[in-house]
């Protein structure tokens, strides 16, 4: 014999069912999604957790449970990922400045032993002074999050920024399209 839900769908108003329906249909909407508002749409029916769950392609109805209670307090929210999954960065604004300010300086060829900055060389002269167990990992994070991408030469440089040699000498111009470009 069935268990008793403990949590029954809510009513669920038009806009909402249409809005299920819509991404129950989308081909570029992500499957986890797709597979969410599919079990919605059986419980709202009327059909048991675990028959939901069979139609949706989910193994059991405990999950189908734990997603009409989320439903049922956030609404169409309930259908994406919890926030708070993945690790937290444990760099402080202040920390994450200090390595953007450090790919900003030109290296020191005698100090840095470089010409240009590297992942390895900009973690070594940042353990040199105020963060001494940084990975290269966490700098690449940074410094992509910041912008920067490493480029052919080897450098970081600003995505959307070049330098141009002119009559008038070296200038720095910004492409106004770059956003657009990355998407």
């Amino acid at each position: 014999m069935a268990q008793p839900q403990n949590h029954p769908l809510r009513a669920v108003s038009e806009q909402e069912e249409r809005e299920l329906r819509r991404l129950v249909k989308a081909s570029s909407e992500r499957l986890d999604v797709v597979r969410r508002a599919k079990v919605l749409l059986c419980v709202a029916t009327g059909k048991s957790f675990t028959q939901a769950a069979c139609e949706a392609g989910l193994k059991s109805g405990d999950g189908v449970g734990k997603l009409v209670k989320r439903f049922n307090e956030h609404g169409l929210a309930a259908l994406s990922i919890a926030a708070g999954r993945g690790g937290k960065p444990i760099y402080t604004s202040e920390q994450q400045a200090r390595i953007l300010a450090e790919v900003q300086r030109p290296p020191d060829r005698e100090e840095d032993q470089t010409a240009t900055w590297s992942l390895m060389t900009l973690r070594d002269a940042l353990r040199k002074t105020e963060l001494p167990d940084i990975a290269a990992e966490t700098i690449r994070q940074v410094l992509h999050e910041a912008g920067y991408s490493f480029q052919q030469t080897r450098t970081w440089c600003r995505t959307g920024y070049a330098l141009r040699k002119r009559k008038s000498g070296t200038v720095t111009v910004y492409d106004p399209q770059t956003l657009e470009k990355k998407d």
